[in-house]
């Protein structure tokens, strides 16, 4: 029988095999390889280095924050994995991730953490890291990046551990907003009005006409712009004709798309997965939460009726499809929009990766199951020291969800922490310094998972302040 796929989670622990092992079947074809994950945020960065872009929107380093988003990887760590962190995972928040189930594999550490390094990069310059995983080199134990860029598949070579994913010139390559629009306009999928841009000219001539019969604002990206970064709104000819003259200061070439604005009910992002043979085999949807075009979390399942999911599921074998020809296999998250007229535009881009949603999965398949509801989100902070996960089991006190949450899942409600690397990274002696702590709330529905988030902030805050 078909999972169940209505509501945008795959449920049933007898339904199929865990998303951990359809994973790897996808992309080694052995349901029982052995992953070692490697969770390079933002490795967009990468790709996009020596692009040309917009000005003004140059990439800069990663922050030590982003770069500890990494230990959320531990959720997708099964029995006989293993993940690389910059640090080991504090040994209070590992016992509580291990009495909910997750976090099962080995933890392994790079020799030095260079806060403004990605994983990937600290890794590199590990000669004890890189000696512990060439001894794992059995000819079943994967290299599983977040995406490939060149730092992976130098990790790789210098490992013996074969990459999980196609190559980094692949991955670059599909992941570019216009390869998305060339291979929706190829497919005949409902599109956002838009132009891609290979140029000065091109960029003038897309703007002038998307702006001309006033339907509203317009929205520049870079191809392989990341987290709200490499975007524009324009909402005048005036300001189209000064970003034009920026542009053409700096060179003819740029890699963009103009998009016309589209009121939106909510964002959506779903996720499939493409195997080496191919195949293509949908995953989940859910509302993506954002703010300011990055990242904030998920509310799932999502306010679509069944209609609508099954658009998704089709789109999802239609992109599927073109990503395989292009050579790609692996994760796939797409970002989608439901218009406030209800028009659902099923995709705005391809991230050809792991992203937030898929470190979600595990822990869905355990305790989202049906007619539950959960809210992946952050709470950002301003700690005046540094805060363990002791500290927070504490603030939230009942609010937290209980490893005892394992036992009976259909009834099991609280915050779920997924990461408190992200609330000490950014620590600065004497000084406030931006915190953030990642976590799910799963409970009964959309009303009772915000009203856990808002009790949370509050206790969480007030942890701050009383510090």
């Amino acid at each position: 029988m078909a999972p169940d796929t209505s509501d945008g989670v795959v449920h049933g622990p007898g339904a199929r095999p865990g998303f951990v092992r359809r994973l790897k079947a996808a992309v080694t074809g052995d349901p029982d390889a052995r992953f070692v994950h490697l969770n390079n945020f933002e490795v967009e960065r990468v790709w996009g280095e020596g692009e040309p872009g917009l000005p003004g929107a140059g990439l800069s380093l990663n922050s030590p924050t982003v770069n500890r988003m990494e230990e959320v990887g531990v959720l997708l760590v099964d029995e006989g994995d293993a993940v690389i962190l910059k640090e080991a995972v504090e040994p209070a928040l590992e016992e509580y991730l291990r009495g909910l189930g997750l976090a099962a594999g080995r933890v392994l550490t790079v020799d030095r953490n260079t806060p403004e390094r990605s994983v990937a990069v600290d890794a590199l310059d590990s000669p004890r890291l890189l000696a512990e995983l060439a001894s794992m080199a059995d000819g079943r134990t994967h290299l599983m990046p977040m995406g490939v860029s060149v730092h992976e598949e130098r990790l790789a070579a210098a490992t013996g551990l074969p990459l999980a994913g196609p190559s980094a010139a692949v991955c670059k390559h599909v992941n570019g907003k216009l390869f998305s629009r060339a291979l929706v306009d190829r497919s005949g999928l409902r599109q956002v009005p838009g132009t891609g841009c290979r140029t000065v000219d091109e960029l003038a001539a897309a703007i002038e006409e998307h702006l001309a019969d006033g339907a509203g604002p317009v929205v520049v990206k870079e191809s392989l712009g990341v987290s709200g970064r490499g975007l524009v709104v324009l909402d005048s000819a005036r300001r189209g004709e000064r970003l034009v003259r920026m542009a053409a200061r700096r060179g003819a070439r740029l890699d963009v798309v103009v998009e016309r604005w589209i009121d939106k009910e909510c964002d959506l992002n779903y996720q499939f997965l493409v195997g080496r043979d191919g195949s293509v085999s949908f995953e989940t949807v859910k509302a993506a939460l954002t703010e300011n075009g990055v990242h904030r979390g998920h509310l799932f399942p999502p306010p679509l009726t069944p209609a609508q999911t099954a658009e998704l599921e089709t789109a999802a074998q239609t992109l599927g499809k073109g990503l395989a020809e292009a050579g790609y296999f692996g994760v796939v998250g797409v970002d989608a929009m439901l218009g406030r007229d209800g028009t659902l535009y099923p995709c705005l881009e391809i991230n050809a990766r792991f992203n937030m949603a898929t470190f979600q999965n595990r822990l869905a398949e355990r305790f989202v199951l049906p007619g539950r509801h959960a809210l992946a989100t952050v709470f950002d902070l301003q700690p005046r020291r540094v805060h363990g996960f002791a500290e927070v089991r504490e603030a939230l006190g009942g609010l937290l969800f209980a490893p005892g949450a394992a036992a009976c899942p259909e009834r099991a409600r609280g915050v779920l922490v997924s990461n408190t690397a992200t609330l000490r990274a950014g620590a600065a002696p004497g000084r406030p310094f931006p915190g953030r702590l990642y976590a799910v709330c799963v409970g009964d529905g959309p009303q009772d998972v915000n009203a856990l988030r808002s009790a949370a902030a509050r206790a969480l805050e007030k942890m701050v302040e009383q510090a």
